[in-house]
């Protein structure tokens, strides 16, 4: 035995000296490739680094050749997430590395003085945007530009002389209630304000005035509105981020560091080394930020999620928030202006968010000014510095610890278990200040913030601040790298690398849309060429030629305006492109030019099959020269077409307004092509938009072609070009294809300097005048929890209490393409994984959970709103299985996102709700009273004239939309009431006056749920019971809180490993933070299996057990109807309604009646005294074309302006049927009820302009019928306009869909081919085009009873029944017909908006 134990201690030794051996020769090994490593040019080294090889050995490796894989595993290596801090841990490695050669990093400091920001803006009624308004306002704004009026906007100021300094390396929080001037204070300083604010004063950072570097590329604005391309994914979003804004000097530094190591002979780590190297270089820099950033915020699970908007599911609203944030976080700059960075984030996603951003600060000596609206009091501590806002002015400024002591030294202290952040926000409040008055002894006395202000700048602290600023800043001391001087963070050919390879992503998740607009092509292609198939046989007269012609017109005419579905699709990515194009992230040509690039190939393979179809079909020219000029110049127009209608998307910015200027240049185009109107019946001084339109080159190029072939013999072609006043040289073909490269290339220099110059449609900021805080009421805020028994006002109307209980809940959806491709092989993703409870009435329940466990997903499930996925599971409503539709009726959903209709003002908005839900037995008055006391609950007094407006750009701001969207759901009066995240966007008083509404509600026995993210103390002590979720979709705790959240903590305390809360401290907080995944693998439990063991999960399911028994004597919930009022009640809210959304819409209605005027006046002077022109065949080929195009215009043009309005009010038509408001059927037909008028009143304009300018002949009977058929010809291409959007996902659909119709009708309207000239087989299908029955109404009600003679024998009369097939006495049948149409496709609309559903939930 000791013989053995010594041959073990000599072969221990032996082992241990190899041992030591092989790490000395490994070490050697690794000495000698470092010094190889440090022999080599800074450059290369930059590119080079040392990593641990497969067999054990460090090895040379080039970064560049690093594969993904690679990247990852050191990417993981490096910043490990074993510890709470690993992001400190890795900055303070870092920092530790630049230290130890002495390395300063830039710092930014930003001053402000004096700084004044005003705005101009009407008060009133003429803030109010109507149809009347719109006209009065521009003759005013004329008359004021030439001095004759003068301007009555009231001037309001916004910041009122502020001053102060942001120091780097501190991290400064701002306060202040909605309206202080918060967000443009941030946008000033960041050198982003809004082109209609007037600033003055000064701003600087480190002594550099704005004008003396790019302030858009030296610090990023974190906006509040989530602005992003929906079918991208977050990391897709997050690294193009990263590649635009570059790693601005990072590759510098990092060079001067490796020389200053080589230098003192320092040997860096080499994992972090590689990493860094790999940040910095073109290869990886972008995925190595990218990744770091998705770990940073939390991203890392739905990375390869859709980014999602209103209708297409994605990420939820509390991941975009952090992926707004994350946008910024992947640049280089060196200073951060953050706007409400935690709305829709739970508390403890906030703290850690925060901390991060403290220490990136801390550790690097960055600058920073956060906003946040409710911060947590743990939050609140992470701050070194706050500024408060009240009423634009600067009341405090300076360390965080100072602040309690000057509102003391103002007479005012924070109470005991209150936030601080909260207190100082109320503090400013007229109605809340008094309870925090500290000594009853002396009277109180209202102050105001300009007495605060007054306060502080006697303070001490203010003494200091100015005394700084009264010193200059040494601008010696400013790094060189601090304030960039660059434009963009890239080269420019990369950033176009960059949009394109964008570009192409997007078109890959829209190639539905591309092959819906291929098959539009192709089929419209196949319409013409059975129509013009029986041609091939006819080259023998000039009525052959023409016939030919109109082929060739319909053929350019489908292919130039296959480009129209790109004016939705530009128009739609314009918002992203302005949020970038302010923070420089490239020029305007690279993100017009991927588009064209994209689409080249496209363009030119459709045109490709175009031509395969039509050229031998019809009969053209046989020969291959002829084939592959005319397959030449139609794909040419083919390009210019989209970079065309992208240019006017760019120019108009607006889908109303882009559709009409879209279809002016649609008759620009079609009226001078050569075709419709010939070149000799054009006026002399409108010869130059003869001369200017590309579509006469095209006709003429193809015309020639094939005209001027050996197929025309005899000088035939010729006769044929003259005859249209087309011109004949060959030498006219190259010149149209040299015309149509111009135009191309003019769209997209147009399209790029539109973007470059030319600001965001539409925005435009409401400010209410009256500060909101001196009218609301008082003590919003005092103890919600001890409050519940009050004597606030009770709602007077009556409702029945119910419960509802949901046993094993599941809900998953299909694992997206995205996540397959990432190695995830399940084919569902489970979002709710087995939930049960019960939500009772007088209980106020909370849901909470982290961002991203399932929260509103849940809620949607049990509100009945989910129309994807999987649902498994029981709901019961007071033990009867759920219903949907009675569910709907006594049921209230608050979502997150605040959809209403944007052209009602506040109390309409509530009268609408009020009026289609509450039962009928209801009347008016009553009605009326319950809304005023919903308004006075919910402090909505103040605003109940202004206009919801949209989201981001005008009308209400977040908070006052949040507000509204809780009290149109009070206004129904529901007995059960869903709010998702009610306070999500709110201060913090007013989150409480909305939880003390809530309370209050619940108070009279309603059964109310709340998802809440960031609750006070006070607040989230004001629920009664908690629904807490881990991610993954598992419940963890189902209980009450108990008073002081007694019970709540008493449960997580029980756990084994979980400690105790500290004195003070959240609950709300201290139970999300507890409970997470790296909660559990350091405690080594499961929460969710922890709570199915506990006997408070036996408790609910016997709970859930009692209130599913049904008594005795109960009764199910039943109406003897669907919805709450009758179909006429329906008909009659929703025409209400829309006729104050329609005369408040101005793009659309005062726009088309003035472009009906103008239209009206251009064709008359185009077609001046065409109508009393009879004595040749042309001259009626010329008026019944200038009929056809007249009324083909209108046509097309009001369908397409219709669109957008139908579409923009889909979203909110969804939630309100979803709601039980109304049925789809009397909405519908509101819908098409609303346009008559507005129609009615542009048929006359256009009619009486156009009537009496073309000369047509003056009687009654032929002017009304003039007037009645281009009236219902109008409304029925409306009409048409309603159906295609009811059967499309979107715009673009709806445009390509357009397109087919479109063309379809030309083809068949009887003035190209008149019908007799058509195929045997095809002369029924005129009889089921509206077109044709329109231009057969127009022509036979001013050419029916003409006898005069024509120079070929033969009357007018006459001429039109042998050459068009019309017979005079058919007109009460067209009438009739027509009508039929109208009908038909409001019906068809109707049935559709009834039937589909594209929303995504």
């Amino acid at each position: 035995m000791a013989h053995y134990r010594a041959g073990s201690e000599v072969e221990n030794v032996l082992n241990d000296r190899n041992t030591s051996r092989r790490e000395k020769e490994e070490d050697e090994d690794e000495a000698m490739k470092w010094a190889a490593l440090e022999r080599l040019p800074t450059h290369d080294r930059v590119r080079k680094a040392m990593l641990r090889g497969i067999t054990g050995g460090f090895k040379e490796i080039d970064m560049k050749d690093l594969s993904l894989v690679e990247r990852r595993e050191l990417f993981d290596r490096v910043v490990a997430m074993d510890d709470d801090d690993w992001h400190g841990f890795y900055l303070r490695r870092l920092k530790r590395r630049t230290d130890r050669v002495s390395l300063k990093l830039p710092t930014i400091e930003v001053r402000f003085e004096n700084v004044n920001v005003t705005t101009e803006a009407f008060e009133g009624s003429r803030a109010v945007p109507t149809v009347i308004n719109s006209y009065v306002s521009v003759a005013k704004g004329v008359a004021t530009k030439i001095g004759v009026l003068r301007s009555k906007k009231a001037t309001i100021s916004i910041l009122k002389d502020v001053s102060g300094i942001i120091k780097p390396g501190r991290l400064t929080l701002l306060l202040g209630p909605p309206g202080s001037g918060k967000s443009t204070l941030l946008k000033a300083l960041s050198g982003k304000i809004e082109s209609g604010l007037k600033c003055t004063g000064k701003v600087t950072y480190n002594g550099h005035e704005m004008h003396e570097f790019v302030p858009e590329r030296t610090a990023a604005y974190i906006g509040q509105y989530d602005v992003h391309m929906p079918k991208l994914t977050v990391r897709e979003t997050l690294k193009f981020s990263a590649k635009c804004q570059g790693v601005g000097t990072g590759y510098d530094m990092l060079e001067e560091l490796l020389r200053r190591e080589k230098k003192f002979n320092i040997k860096p780590d080499p994992y972090l080394d590689a990493l860094m190297k790999a940040s910095v270089i073109k290869e990886h820099k972008e995925n190595v930020v990218t990744d770091y950033v998705l770990k940073l915020l939390g991203l890392e699970t739905c990375a390869d999620t859709i980014v999602g908007d209103h209708m297409e599911r994605g990420i939820s609203g509390g991941q975009k928030k952090r992926v707004t944030t994350g946008e910024m976080l992947v640049g280089p700059v060196g200073a951060y202006f953050m706007d409400n960075i935690s709305d829709g984030l739970d508390s403890s996603t906030t703290f850690q968010i925060v901390k991060c951003i403290k220490q990136m600060i801390q550790v690097f000596d960055k600058t920073a000014l956060v906003s946040l609206l409710q911060p947590p009091p743990e939050t609140f501590e992470l701050f070194d510095d706050v500024i408060i806002l009240g009423e634009g002015r600067i009341i405090y400024q300076g360390p965080r610890e100072d602040v309690l002591g000057f509102f003391e030294s103002m007479g005012f202290k924070c109470p005991e278990r209150k936030g601080v952040a909260d207190y100082l926000q109320e503090i400013l409040s007229r109605k809340d200040q008094e309870q925090y008055w500290a000594n009853p002894d002396l009277p109180y006395h209202y102050v105001s913030a300009k007495k605060f202000e007054e306060g502080f700048r006697t303070y001490h602290i203010w003494s200091t601040i100015s005394s700084q600023l009264a010193i200059p800043f040494d601008r010696e001391k400013n790094h060189r790298a601090a304030l960039t001087k660059t434009r963009y963070g890239a080269r420019k050919m990369d950033l176009l690398k960059a949009c394109l390879a964008r570009e192409h992503i997007l078109m890959k998740r829209n190639l539905k849309i591309f092959g819906l607009k291929s098959f539009q092509l192709i089929f419209n292609a196949i319409t013409i060429s059975i129509v013009f198939s029986t041609q091939r046989e006819y080259h023998n007269t000039i009525e052959d030629g023409i016939i030919y012609m109109g082929a060739i017109y319909l053929e350019i005419q489908m292919i130039v305006f296959s480009g129209f579905f790109e004016l939705p699709m530009t128009i739609d990515k314009l918002p992203v492109f302005y949020k970038q194009r302010r923070f420089s992230f490239y020029p305007s040509w690279a993100f017009s030019l991927p588009a064209s690039v994209i689409n080249f190939p496209i363009s030119f393979a459709e045109v490709l099959i175009v031509v395969f179809i039509t050229y031998y079909s019809i009969g053209y020219d046989p020969t291959i020269t002829s084939f592959l000029k005319h397959y030449l110049i139609l794909a040419l127009s083919g390009q210019m077409s989209y970079g065309f209608f992208r240019c006017i998307a760019a120019v108009t910015r607006n889908h109303v307004v882009a559709n009409t200027m879209g279809c002016l240049a649609v008759m620009w185009l079609m009226t001078f092509s050569g075709y419709i109107l010939s070149r000799h019946q054009v006026h002399k001084w409108l010869t130059w938009a003869y001369w200017t339109s590309p579509f006469m080159y095209i006709q003429t190029a193809v015309s020639v072609n094939e005209f001027r072939s050996k197929s025309w013999k005899d000088g035939l072609g010729v006769a044929i070009l003259n005859s249209r006043g087309f011109l004949v040289e060959t030498y006219w073909y190259w010149i149209g294809l040299l015309a149509v490269i111009i135009a191309t290339t003019l769209s997209n220099i147009v399209t790029s300097l539109c973007l470059a110059f030319l600001k965001q449609y539409g925005v435009s900021k409401s400010a209410v005048l009256r500060d909101e805080s001196e009218e609301a009421d008082s003590n919003a805020y005092s103890s919600l929890a001890t409050k519940r028994t009050s004597n606030d006002k009770k709602l007077r109307i009556p409702f029945k209490p119910l419960y509802i209980t949901f046993e094993n809940i599941m809900y998953s959806v299909d694992t997206p393409n995205e996540m397959k491709k990432r190695g995830i092989k399940d084919e569902k993703l489970v979002l709710l994984n087995g939930l049960s409870g019960a939500f009772r009435p007088g209980h106020l329940t909370a849901l909470m959970g982290m961002s991203g466990a399932g929260k509103t997903t849940l809620m949607d499930v049990l509100a009945g709103r989910k129309n994807t996925g999987y649902i498994t599971g029981d709901i019961n409503v007071s033990g009867f299985p759920k219903k949907q539709d009675s569910f709907a009726r006594i049921s209230g959903y608050c979502e997150q996102f605040d959809i209403h209709s944007p052209l009602l003002t506040v109390y309409e908005s509530l009268l609408y709700s009020a009026w289609l839900r509450l039962p009928p037995n209801i009347d008016a008055s009553t009605r009326e009273l319950f809304i005023e006391e919903v308004m006075e609950l919910i402090e909505l007094e103040p605003l109940r004239g202004m206009l919801v407006g949209y989201v981001g750009i005008s009308g209400l701001s977040t908070e006052q939309r949040k507000r509204m969207t809780i009290a149109v759901e009070l206004v129904a009066n529901p007995s059960i009431l869903f709010m998702d995240e009610p306070t999500s966007g709110l201060d913090a008083r007013a989150a409480a006056i909305v939880m003390r509404t809530v309370r209050n509600t619940v108070d009279t026995g309603r059964t109310v749920v709340c998802t809440i993210h960031q609750p006070s103390i006070d607040i989230f002590e004001s629920f009664d019971e908690l629904f807490l979720l881990a991610r993954g979709g598992e419940e963890i705790y189902v209980g009450p809180i108990g008073h002081n959240s007694s019970q709540l903590i008493e449960y997580f305390e029980g756990i084994r490993g979980v400690g105790k809360i500290k004195e003070g401290y959240n609950p709300a907080t201290w139970a999300l933070e507890v409970t997470t995944r790296e909660q559990e693998d350091i405690l080594g439990v499961k929460f969710a299996q922890e709570y199915k063991n506990s006997n408070l999960h036996k408790r609910n399911k016997d709970l859930i057990k009692e209130l599913n028994k049904v008594q005795p004597h109960a009764q199910d919930i039943h109406f003897s109807t669907k919805y709450s009022q009758s179909y006429l009640i329906q008909f009659q809210a929703c025409l209400w309604k829309l006729h104050k959304s329609y005369w408040r819409n101005v793009p659309y209605n005062a726009v088309r009646l003035c472009f009906a005027a103008a239209v009206g006046i251009l064709y008359g002077i185009i077609f001046w005294s065409l109508g009393k022109r009879m004595g040749t065949r042309e001259d009626i080929y010329n008026s019944v074309g200038a009929m056809s195009i007249v009324i083909g215009f209108l046509g097309s043009q009001s369908a397409a302006t219709v669109r957008p309005v139908a579409i923009a009010e889909r979203t909110v038509f969804y939630r309100e049927t979803v709601a039980g408001m109304y049925s789809a059927l009397p909405y519908a037909f509101s819908q098409v009820i609303i346009e008559i008028p507005y129609t009615m009143a542009k048929a006359c304009i256009v009619s009486t302009i156009v009537y009496g300018m073309i000369g047509y002949e003056w009687t009654a009977s032929k002017f009304l019928l003039y007037t009645f058929f281009n009236f219902i010809t109008i409304i029925y291409y409306i009409y048409t306009g309603f159906m295609l959007i009811a059967v499309s996902p979107n715009q673009e659909t709806a445009a390509i869909l357009n397109g087919i119709i479109s063309t379809t009708l030309n083809v068949f309207s009887g003035f190209t081919i008149p019908r007799p000239r058509m195929p045997v087989w095809l002369r029924w299908f005129p009889y089921v085009s509206p077109a044709w029955w329109g231009l057969y109404g127009l022509t036979i009600s001013q050419y029916r009873d003409v006898e005069t003679r024509l120079d070929t024998g033969e009357t007018v009369k006459e001429f039109m029944r042998n050459y068009y097939g019309y017979e005079h006495d058919f007109l009460w049948k067209v009438s009739l017909v027509l009508i039929s149409f109208c009908l038909l496709f409001a019906f068809i609309y109707a049935l559709s908006v009834k039937t589909l559903n594209f929303q995504k939930r």
